[in-house]
Order: structure tokens, then C-alpha cells, then sequence
């Protein structure tokens, strides 16, 4: 059953230490509306994306330069039936030298194909590792979704 969790793995010329601090600089990679601590053991965060999609995690397990695992104590989507498909599901990022390069697993554990929101969720998080992350861990700048605009007095609503 495990092989049916979402998985995506990236090689790169980076250490493993390089690698462990994209990860956990999820504003730069996943999204700069994201709130709370994204470093530490029991940090909690929280991810939103317009009315669309949003989230808290946990993190349950940081191991320096080796891995990271977030637990998803709550999610909302707003175009599945069941909108809280991932709540329970894990999300981690394992790191470990292969030869002269620094390897990254991605893995969602718990995004089954049966899942209503897997096609959407695995394109997304598909463009999330390999574009952002990927561009974060390389070139030190990550293609994050923008702050949503705000509304303030005297804005025009159109």
C-alpha cells in the first residue's frame, strides 16, 4: 500500500543542510500567506489559498538536514464532497546523500488515487516540488503563491 502514496523525488548539486532549509522556508516555496513557525518540533502553521483550499500542520518530526514530517490536523476544500480529504494524512520530505548529490522525497502520505481531490492535489503539489521547491533548493528563489491582495478603505471592488 505504500507505493500508492504521492510521491515526487528531486536530485540536486546542494547539501543536505542547503536542502533541509528550503524545505522548512515553506513561504518561500509553497505559499507567503502561510502563518505560524515552520522550523521547529510542534510548530503548527497554517496554509490558505483564496476560498479554495486551507489547512493546518503540525510538525511531528525534524531530524537536521534529514528530514521533515508535517501531520494535517485540519483541512478545507471547497470542490470536493468530503472537505477535509487530507485531515490525518503526513507529509514529509526525507534527504539523504546519494553519491555526489543530495536527494529529496516528497511524500504525501495518505493521498491515495481514491481520493476526489488526488488529481488536483498531485498536479498541485506536483508544481509546488518540482518548479518551486526545486527553483528554492537551486537558484535560492522559489515561485511561492503571492499575499492575496487586501482590501483597504478607498479600494474599488470590481
Amino acid at each position: 500500500m505504500n507505493n500508492q502514496n504521492f510521491n515526487i523525488v528531486l536530485l540536486v548539486d546542494q547539501s543536505p543542510v542547503e536542502v533541509f532549509s528550503a524545505v522548512n522556508n515553506v513561504r518561500g516555496w509553497w505559499s507567503e500567506e502561510i502563518e505560524g513557525g515552520t522550523e521547529k518540533l510542534n510548530d503548527e502553521f497554517t496554509y490558505h489559498y483564496k476560498d479554495v483550499h486551507n489547512c493546518r500542520m503540525k510538525l511531528i518530526e525534524v531530524i537536521p538536514a534529514k528530514k521533515v514530517v508535517w501531520l494535517v490536523l485540519n483541512n478545507y476544500f471547497n470542490f470536493t464532497q468530503d472537505n477535509n480529504e487530507w485531515t490525518g494524512t503526513k507529509i514529509s520530505f526525507e534527504i539523504s546523500k546519494q553519491g555526489d548529490k543530495t536527494q529529496m522525497r516528497f511524500t504525501h502520505l495518505g493521498l491515495l488515487p481514491g481520493f476526489e481531490c488526488y488529481d488536483v492535489c498531485s498536479n498541485a503539489w506536483g508544481g509546488y516540488i518540482n518548479n518551486s521547491l526545486y527553483s528554492l533548493i537551486t537558484t535560492g528563489k522559489g515561485q511561492p503563491n503571492p499575499k492575496e491582495h487586501e482590501i483597504k478603505a478607498g479600494d474599488q471592488i470590481v
